[in-house]
């Protein structure tokens, strides 16, 4: 009868986390794909506010109007750096994600490399007990009983 893996536990293990860090990764890439979309969002509405801001000086405007203009794109710039930074920052935590993924993917592999020559090591053993069972029935077949007659 094969002998389990001792380290079988240990093994589960490694997978549920490997398989955890890989829901978590999956999290952070989404949610850096959103950061950057909004940053992309405000990048725009910067420059068609800029472009209405452009055209209204263009037909001539009073000075409160162009600094409400400006004011606002003030805002939308500290808004755009603001959002700059949530990206900076999600970019980190997905490079964090993506460090922690492969450090349980790299002990996973390591435990799951113990189990295949484990498994290879009772094959092999399981084989070797069967040609022995074969190679004494095999020689009590063919055997000569002693005649005494």
């Amino acid at each position: 009868m094969a002998q389990t893996f001792p380290l079988q536990t240990l093994l589960e293990l490694m997978q549920n986390r490997t398989d955890e860090a890989s829901r978590k990764l999956g999290q952070l890439i989404t949610a850096e794909q959103s950061q950057r979309s909004r940053l992309q969002m405000l990048e725009q509405y910067r420059d068609e506010y800029a472009q209405r801001m452009r055209e209204a000086t263009a037909e001539g405007i009073t000075r409160l109007i162009l600094r409400n203009y400006q004011d606002f794109l003030a805002r939308i710039d500290e808004a755009i750096e603001q959002q700059r930074q949530a990206v900076q920052n999600s970019e980190l935590s997905t490079k964090a994600g993506q460090t922690e993924w492969r450090n349980q993917n790299t002990k996973l592999m390591a435990i799951d490399t113990l189990s295949s020559r484990h498994d290879a090591r009772e094959r092999y053993r399981e084989n070797k007990q069967e040609q022995k069972i074969l190679d004494e029935f095999s020689s009590r077949k063919y055997s000569t009983p002693d005649s005494t007659e």
